[in-house]
């Protein structure tokens, strides 16, 4: 193994950093269906919109990410605004979580997306 990767893995000031980060930008399927539940968040789905027609989260909005930009009068800075796409492997969430950083939005990003909200822990979706 890496020494350098060794010495940072015993490194509990870089630790704790990282999973603050992680902590402060990401959320679970159960973290995010209590949210919904006390109505304290917005959730935006970057996939396609026939996909979003197909089954999408309950009260999620579409705006795909090539149009996110562009709709920034549908979000509020004042709440938190989680996204979402298909899974963890597709990175349209992360961009557009960049995007609305970017123009000063508080954002986070749903872990494992659409497909851990479906198929992990077999939430409710609308259609």
């Amino acid at each position: 193994m890496d020494e350098k990767i060794k010495e940072t893995r015993f490194n509990s000031d870089k630790a704790k950093c990282f999973f603050s980060k992680i902590l402060a930008f990401t959320l679970g399927p159960v973290e995010l269906k209590d949210l919904l539940d006390e109505g304290k968040v917005k959730v935006v789905d970057v996939r396609r919109p026939e996909d979003y027609e197909i089954a999408h989260i309950p009260s999620a909005v579409s705006i795909p990410k090539d149009e996110l930009a562009n709709n920034l009068d549908k979000l509020s800075k004042e709440e938190v605004t989680v996204i979402y796409c298909y899974n963890q492997q597709c990175h349209l969430g992360a961009r557009a979580c960049l995007i609305l950083a970017d123009y000063g939005y508080p954002v986070m990003l749903l872990e494992g997306g659409f497909k851990t909200w479906t198929e992990d822990f077999r939430f409710a979706v609308s259609s």
